[in-house]
């Protein structure tokens, strides 16, 4: 470890802020100064030659950003992977640093032409020699880091970038002597933030505040116990000093300008290698497959904004652009990321969006075996609302039980295997359990991906649907309602107290009287307020005729509880006559089945109302099952826990006067979801009077 360090640095004699290739570079084109620039290139090489040997290359005119060496390419002993420049403004550099690297002796490796790879810009060695740090996300790709790995022959970490100021790895990230770290975290995603603190231990984190992060104090160069860099605040230098290193400022203004600063303006060209050390990267990849109308859906962007949103990176393989505008398209990508668990993160949304591995590549579920009841194995893969096969054998076969959240458990049966949807907490020994995203896929019809973010919520628009539009959607509700109630399908309905504050009450009750009703989930208050509102007329303790407080009224809804409760249920409260109107009245008259999920905040409760959430939410899945549609109505909580059990394929209609409760719901991703933000009572009310106008008459069982 005690090789002599040298430095290789390039005169500015061209210098110049000729374009714009990254933020720093906005606003200053040919505003830099030569003479000044030059005045700091020169006091940088005098503080770095009083430590270190200097070596330098020659500038060649028309490449202003040769000066900036550290994207000449990456050295680790006598091998050097030569950068390919992401941008066509700095890719004439490439010829001349090789030539001078074979010079010198160095054995030189070349990435693909179409693999950015912009050298110790985004690959900076941990001083003491045991991995390479590698950034990717604005220069460099992570496919470049494989490559890296086999020809350096060490473990590379892929830390990926998400400001765009922090372009490069060494703007914000700089490793020390003693393997300390000098490092800006907002520069990075959650990933690689856990996976630096995974590998520096706490104390030896020195984090770097936006002040110093916006002058470059990262962009440092480090010969063991020095620190040399464009300026640092008091309180970094004497953290620094307070470990060992010494700060040297030397002012660089003139190549921030150009987004560099004292690492940029260098390259050590003698990184010893150490023998104990060799090649690892946990770089992951997998070619998939899309199909359906790529282009005017939208589906092709949003598979790749997935990928790169989720830590990735891809490669366009083929694709294959429909002659017509009915012709379907079809694209092959190759999708790369960090680690395992970042992949099979990435491939679960992208199988989401109907994205399949190429027939080739087809392999079965990894199945592992459940150990103990109710815990997943890890890395399990997490079902969604849309229906699903898992290949077992060779064979595809279908989930059932589909809703999302939950997992993909196989059993065998006398038939052969059997894949269910399961929730965690219901696993148990011997269910085997699929994990990562192999062997898993979604069947989607094209139609159905492509129409996926075009359709869902489209009566919403810009969020907020005008009067007129909100009659346009009742009117599209009450038909698929009449239709459904016709041909004897189900409607649940989602409801909070919210219907009853609002009037909502009598329409709830005559749609369930007219048959369009088949079940009702809400939670204790939906019930309090109803039977406050039938017993005593109020809905929390305001007159709801007058709309005026009663004297008294808060003491209602426990009125209503207390004699709900002398009866046993609400159910027997109805049959002794003491509920006569509502909209439970009408559920126990017409046999429409209810379900109370309790919260901690529910007073009481009623007796009806299931203070087991584990219950509670089977109770609720047993009344979902068969649903063709499910009104959710102003209940937030309530909607969104429906909206996970449901799969694809149940019509949702969500009505709130909160745009991001509709939004929320709008999230899940189903394509037969439409969402209205208006006031509940008034959606109700227009939903009456629409259905009123419908022909279709309407026969209750049994009528002849």
């Amino acid at each position: 470890m005690g090789t002599p360090i040298r430095i290789l640095m390039c005169p500015p004699d061209h210098y110049e802020v000729d374009y714009v290739i990254n933020p720093w570079m906005e606003g200053n084109v040919h505003k830099s100064s030569h003479d000044r620039a030059k005045e700091q290139w020169h006091q940088l090489h005098a503080v770095i030659k009083d430590h270190v040997d200097v070596e330098l290359v020659s500038p060649q005119k028309g490449w202003p950003d040769m000066v900036f060496t550290a994207n000449a390419g990456l050295v680790l002993g006598d091998t050097v992977v030569l950068s390919r420049f992401y941008h066509e403004e700095r890719q004439g550099e490439e010829p001349h640093f090789k030539a001078w690297f074979e010079a010198q002796g160095f054995t030189v490796h070349e990435l693909p032409k179409d693999l950015p790879f912009e050298g110790a810009g985004d690959a900076l060695l941990d001083r003491e020699g045991r991995w390479l740090w590698a950034g990717y996300g604005f220069r460099s790709e992570l496919d470049s880091h494989a490559y890296l790995a086999e020809w350096l022959d060490i473990e590379v970490l892929s830390l990926h970038l998400v400001d765009q100021r922090f372009y490069h790895l060494d703007t914000c990230f700089c490793p020390l002597a003693g393997g300390y770290l000098l490092y800006y975290p907002p520069a990075f995603d959650a990933y690689s933030n856990r996976l630096i603190e995974m590998r520096v231990p706490a104390e030896k984190r020195i984090v770097v505040g936006d002040a110093d992060a916006d002058v470059f104090a990262c962009n440092a160069v480090n010969l063991d116990q020095i620190v040399i860099m464009n300026r640092a605040s008091d309180d970094l230098k004497e953290r620094l000093a307070a470990v060992g290193f010494q700060v040297q400022e030397t002012p660089l203004t003139e190549f921030l300008k150009a987004g560099g600063a004292a690492k940029c303006l260098t390259l050590r060209i003698t990184e010893p290698v150490r023998e104990d050390v060799h090649a690892q990267v946990g770089v992951q990849n997998r070619v998939i497959h899309l199909q359906g109308h790529l282009l005017d859906s939208g589906l092709i962007n949003r598979a790749l904004d997935v990928i790169t949103e989720g830590g990735g990176s891809f490669q366009v393989l083929n694709f294959d652009l429909g002659a017509q505008r009915q012709s379907t398209s079809k694209a092959e990508i190759r999708v790369s990321a960090p680690s395992l668990e970042i992949m099979n993160e990435i491939m679960g949304q992208l199988i989401d969006l109907g994205s399949i591995d190429p027939p080739e590549d087809l392999s079965d579920a990894i199945l592992v075996p459940v150990q103990q009841t109710g815990v997943a194995p890890d890395d399990f893969y997490v079902s969604t609302i849309y229906p699903t096969e898992v290949r077992v054998k060779g064979d595809w076969i279908r989930l059932q039980g589909q809703r999302m959240d939950g997992t993909i458990a196989v059993t065998q049966s006398p038939t052969g295997p059997v894949a269910h949807c399961k929730l965690i907490r219901d696993l148990a020994v011997g269910d085997s359990v699929a994990v990562g995203s192999a062997g898993i896929r979604t069947v989607r019809k094209v139609a159905d991906r492509d129409r996926a973010k075009s359709e869902e919520f489209t009566f919403m628009g810009s969020g907020v649907s005008s009067e007129r539009k909100v009659e346009l959607v009742v009117e599209r509700i009450a038909w698929d309602l009449r239709q459904i109630r016709d041909r004897g399908g189900k409607v649940v309905v989602v409801a909070g107290p919210v219907v009853i504050h609002t009037g909502g009450s009598q329409h709830l009750a005559e749609l369930i009287r007219q048959g369009y009703v088949q079940a009702l989930l809400g939670g204790n208050a939906i019930a309090v307020h109803d039977i406050e509102q039938a017993m005593l007329g109020t809905s929390l303790g305001v007159d709801m005729k007058q709309g005026v407080s009663v004297r008294g009224g808060h003491r209602h809804h426990l009125r209503a509880i207390n004699t709900v409760r002398s009866h046993g249920n609400i159910a027997n409260t109805v049959n002794a006559g003491v509920i006569q109107s509502g909209i439970f009245y009408e559920c126990v008259h017409h046999h429409v089945p209810f379900s109370l999920a309790g919260s901690i905040r529910d007073d009481g409760p009623l007796p009806d109302t299931k203070m087991d959430l584990i219950a509670a939410q089977e109770d609720y899945s047993r009344l979902l099952q068969g649903a063709d549609m499910i009104l959710m109505l102003s209940s937030m909580l309530h909607s969104i826990g429906v909206g996970n059990m449901t799969p694809a394929g149940v019509k949702l209609v969500c009505v709130d006067i909160n745009p991001a409760v509709v939004t929320k719901l709008s999230d899940r991703g189903s394509v037969e979801s439409v969402g209205v933000v208006t006031d509940v009572g008034l959606f109700l009310s227009l939903l009456v009077q629409q259905l009123q106008t419908l022909t279709t008459p309407y026969q209750t069982k049994g009528a002849h």
